[in-house]
């Protein structure tokens, strides 16, 4: 069984090593070049040509935009301001999804509240349609008075969370434990301005107040380093600098170990891998590396 298991590991590597191979990169553009908006009936703007974007909710509409390109790994940056002020029963998506019942995603979820009561950030990761990997964090600064900067770095080992550069979640790779592993589907970039109050602010407890209406989030300096597929230039370290490429096999040194300790011990305020109520039968495989 060794020798097998080996040779599929080897066999595996070689397959990620030909496919990272075939990608391209993105690097940073203006919105209208790198972004469809989707819905909203001109909710949605593009505007400062086009760097920056908006998006707004009223009692009639969201709105919501997407990435023209797909990308199979890579390190995505984006900067939001959160709606400001009386912001609960809304939702702020920005996450990274492919399509279909076995589809992969990787989710950061701003949850709006009261006036002077905290966002919550809840982040997900799904793989083969699979997700229930919740972990959700307060911030330690206010997301609406400023851009801050929400990054997602995904590569074959690990997938790592960041706000403002500090890692806020890892997420490894447990394949070898069973456990399945977003990396064969390409995922496009998502983002969504919604009213999720049946279930966002203490459960669906408080509603939208709509008399604060409209609301609106806006985004600004978006980066993708990161693999296209089919597209005819590689993303393999050979083709690119050794600073452009780090993502590729970026891990948490002692220092980030630190600060993600420090994040999880202060602002976590939820993580599937220690609700016990939730899984009374035992926590799921995949919180041994990554509880």
């Amino acid at each position: 069984m060794a020798s097998s298991s080996s040779s599929s590991s080897s066999k595996l590597i070689l397959l990620m090593c030909f496919m990272i191979s075939a990608f391209g990169i993105a690097i940073a553009a203006k919105f209208d070049q790198e972004f469809d908006i989707t819905w909203g009936d001109g909710r949605a703007k593009i505007l400062n040509n086009g760097d920056l974007l908006t998006l707004s909710l009223d009692k009639i509409s969201g709105s919501g935009f997407q990435s023209k390109n797909e990308y199979l790994f890579g390190k995505i940056d984006m900067q939001l301001k959160l709606v400001s002020g009386n912001s609960a029963g809304t939702v702020t998506a920005y996450y990274l999804s492919s399509q279909g019942p076995t589809h992969d995603e990787i989710d950061f979820e701003f949850l709006g509240n009261l006036s002077g009561d905290p966002y919550t950030l809840h982040t997900n990761v799904f793989s083969q349609g699979k997700g229930n990997r919740e972990q959700q964090f307060h911030l330690w600064f206010d997301p609406t008075a400023d851009f801050h900067t929400y990054s997602i770095t995904w590569n074959p080992q690990r997938i790592i969370f960041y706000v403002d550069g500090t890692p806020i979640r890892e997420f490894k790779n447990s394949e070898s434990m069973g456990v399945s592993y977003p990396k064969n589907q390409a995922m496009r970039i998502y983002s969504s301005l919604w009213n999720a109050d049946d279930w966002a602010t203490r459960g669906g407890l408080v509603k939208t107040d709509w008399s604060q209406a409209p609301f609106s989030a806006s985004y600004r300096n978006f980066n993708a380093n990161a693999c296209i597929p089919n597209s005819p230039s590689s993303c393999n370290s050979n083709t690119t600098t050794s600073t452009s490429s780090s993502w590729l096999n970026e891990e948490l040194d002692n220092t980030s170990q630190e600060r993600l300790k420090w994040v999880q011990k202060n602002y976590m305020v939820y993580n599937y891998c220690t609700d016990s109520k939730r899984f009374p039968q035992g926590f799921p495989a995949d919180c041994l590396q990554n509880s």
